[in-house]
């Protein structure tokens, strides 16, 4: 799929769940969950990034802006507004994202970002997040129970390798 040719029919809203440590590894993970539906998509993210979405998500202001928040000030000097979000591809463990952004009143921009940063500066904006059906198709979770859900996460730990990880 194009990232220039956004359909919505070819995306699903998400809302951001949080950021939570994947245990035993202690690695973070977002959490997207399907808007008005049972499907979760995790994406495993830096330290730093987790750390921006979360706090940002409980309203903490640094004394001096963030890389995030340095981004959102070039898009205001500039009058560039985040239309969305967007989790477009999922290529061999990794997950691709672009910003859809629109510049003044006719001028639309696309720019490729890692996931947690795009979710990053989504957070910050309050823009909507999409995930292309596809993707949410071969990575999503359906969570019945979180209990289940978090005996399944274990299973597939005990039988994972580095290289499902792509370290």
């Amino acid at each position: 799929m194009d990232d220039k040719d956004f359909k919505e029919e070819d995306y699903i809203l998400v809302n951001l769940e949080g950021v939570r440590m994947e245990q035993p590894s202690q690695k973070p993970i977002i959490l997207l969950r399907e808007h008005n539906g049972d499907r979760f998509l995790p994406i495993w993210v830096g330290n730093f990034e987790a750390s921006a979405i979360a706090l940002e998500m409980v309203d903490f202001k640094s004394p001096r802006p963030l890389t995030h928040d340095l981004i959102i000030n070039i898009f205001n000097i500039f009058n560039i507004k985040v239309s969305r979000v967007v989790i477009s591809r999922l290529v061999k463990d990794t997950f691709f994202a672009f910003l859809d952004l629109k510049k003044g009143e006719d001028e639309n921009i696309i720019i490729d970002l890692r996931p947690s940063d795009a979710i990053a500066i989504a957070v910050r904006v309050q823009s909507p997040i999409y995930v292309a059906h596809d993707v949410l198709e071969k990575a999503g979770l359906k969570i019945t129970s979180i209990e289940e859900e978090v005996e399944k996460f274990r299973d597939f730990l005990n039988h994972a390798s580095p290289e499902d990880f792509n370290i």
